[in-house]
């Protein structure tokens, strides 16, 4: 017996049974989940109707993560996956689904806060560090330090733990079973707030 997405299969609120007129059809047909794990990367392209594709990943442990306060993309390794909603079975076997909490290196937007802002985010700047740059890099990076101070004045306190521990937390916002890719965003503010004492939580228990 198929994986089906009918109803016909199903009793009615009752619990009287429903008399099946047709057989099962092609398009109402479902497949196995894909159970994406953490791991050396593996994605299955599959037929669907009409002939277009999906792209099942059955594992990954690479993706696009969005740092949404300053704007910025970048590809980081997912390290693993420490909360989610639905099930904790799913945090066991490390399984990535769309909104799952993982945890994302951190060195790549380190570097980019070090270039962008000539701030070393966990450690303190080193005077040889300022000595390279040219009088025009040293104008523009001043004019940036500027900007970031007027506009974010602080780095958010949870962020800037993480930053020193060298792993972010962030939230899975594609869907790697559908797509092959498990890109998402940065938690910050209320809602890397909301996780980690969901977390705190489930580790006193």
């Amino acid at each position: 017996m198929g994986i089906t997405r009918d109803s016909r299969h199903k009793h009615r609120l009752t619990g009287g049974k429903v008399n099946v007129h047709k057989k099962k059809r092609k398009f109402e047909l479902g497949r196995p989940m894909s159970s994406t794990t953490l791991g050396q990367p593996r994605v299955r392209p599959v037929r669907t109707r009409g002939g277009n594709m999906k792209f099942r990943a059955l594992r990954l442990d690479k993706g696009n993560f969005c740092w949404g306060s300053e704007n910025t993309t970048r590809k980081v390794r997912i390290g693993d996956v420490v909360y989610n909603s639905s099930n904790n079975e799913l945090v066991r076997t490390k399984t990535l689904v769309k909104n799952a909490i993982v945890m994302v290196d951190a060195t790549p937007f380190r570097h980019w806060y070090m270039k962008n802002y000539g701030i070393h985010l966990g450690k303190k700047e080193t005077k040889a560090e300022e000595a390279k740059l040219s009088g025009h890099a040293a104008a523009k990076l001043k004019y940036k330090q500027q900007k970031n101070n007027s506009n974010n004045p602080k780095l958010d306190s949870n962020l800037e733990d993480q930053f020193n521990g060298g792993r972010l937390l962030a939230c899975i916002a594609s869907r790697p079973g559908q797509s092959g890719r498990a890109d998402g965003y940065i938690l910050e503010g209320e809602e890397l707030a909301f996780y980690k004492r969901k977390m705190d939580k489930k580790k006193h228990k």
